[in-house]
């Protein structure tokens, strides 16, 4: 097999592994908040990648500190939407995160040209059948989705540009993991210990049992999260954008929800009725349509999981 068509294959792995991230993280969600999630799923990350931050410069651990900062609030608003809202539905309007550059474009008073135009009202069409059910419904957690569909867009514009600037693109994701996992730490911290969004109605000790049960109860799911969907998947993703364009990537990433919403179906029993399917399939229209023939963008920029 051509490597080309290896990468392309690497990448279709890539997607179905990151459909599986959301009813996952959906899965534990009741007994865990999206602080602990985050913090726990990026530590497992960051140990097993820890080695390539030998020999890192201080320019390139930099650069993954910001963008890490940045990550972390595109995990915290993703996960925090994902627990008041059906994982296929957050992924749907999580994959948005797309047309956040023409989006910000329009706003500068840069008309987008007709591929975008096309992009933009398949997504809000997609958008409006997907909440459709006998009237719109909308909720915070859907809020928060299209937040966390914002900040990846900014993430992936961040990453275009530092991705250009550092010496070795392994430091600079293993520095945003980390970034994220002490940043999620800090947030527990701040926020939420010894009680916060966990309604523990005891003395701190109660809390720490009471998430110390619910890591043991999920510890399949965080070794998964962190071992497979991050750590491997990093590796996997790395050397699959190699031997791909990023044009190609960036479509194929476009079918992450619909491959959360398969493994939702078969992991949490969730289904779609025939208008959210249509819904999803224009979502995914608009995102394909939106890449056509668009500037080649360099492979560490497309990131959206």
């Amino acid at each position: 097999m051509p490597l080309h068509a290896r990468g392309i294959l690497a990448l279709l792995v890539v997607t179905i592994v990151w459909g599986t991230t959301f009813p996952a993280m959906k899965d534990m969600t009741d007994s865990l908040s999206a602080n602990w999630i985050v913090a726990s799923r990026f530590a497992i990350a960051g140990l097993l990648l820890s080695p390539f931050l030998l020999r890192a410069t201080w320019r390139d651990l930099h650069y993954g500190f910001l963008a890490g900062v940045l990550l972390f609030f595109c995990y915290l608003t993703q996960v925090e939407g994902l627990s008041l809202t059906s994982s296929n539905r957050n992924a749907f309007i999580c994959g948005l995160n797309v047309l956040v550059v023409p989006l910000l474009g329009i706003a500068m008073g840069k008309w987008p040209d007709k591929r975008i135009v096309l992009a933009l009202l398949l997504a809000l069409g997609g958008l409006f059948a997907l909440c459709w059910d006998g009237s719109f419904s909308w909720s915070r957690g859907d809020w928060l989705a299209l937040a966390a569909a914002f900040l990846f867009g900014l993430y992936i514009k961040v990453m275009e540009q530092f991705s250009r600037k550092v010496e070795r693109l392994m430091t600079l994701t293993v520095a945003q993991i980390w970034t994220v996992a002490v940043f999620a730490a800090l947030w527990i911290l701040l926020r939420e210990m010894p009680r916060g969004a966990i309604d523990v109605q005891h003395d701190a000790a109660d809390y720490y049992s009471y998430i110390w049960q619910g890591l043991l109860a999920y510890k399949w799911n965080l070794a998964y999260l962190g071992v497979v969907a991050t750590a491997a998947i990093i590796s996997l993703q790395t050397w699959g954008q190699s031997h791909a364009s990023a044009n190609e990537a960036a479509v194929i990433y476009a079918f992450e929800p619909a491959s959360a919403a398969i493994f939702g179906y078969f992991w949490l029993g969730e289904t779609m009725g025939p208008m959210q399917l249509l819904g999803a399939a224009m979502l995914i229209s608009g995102m394909i349509v939106s890449q056509w023939n668009t500037p080649e963008r360099p492979a560490a920029a497309l990131v959206p999981e």
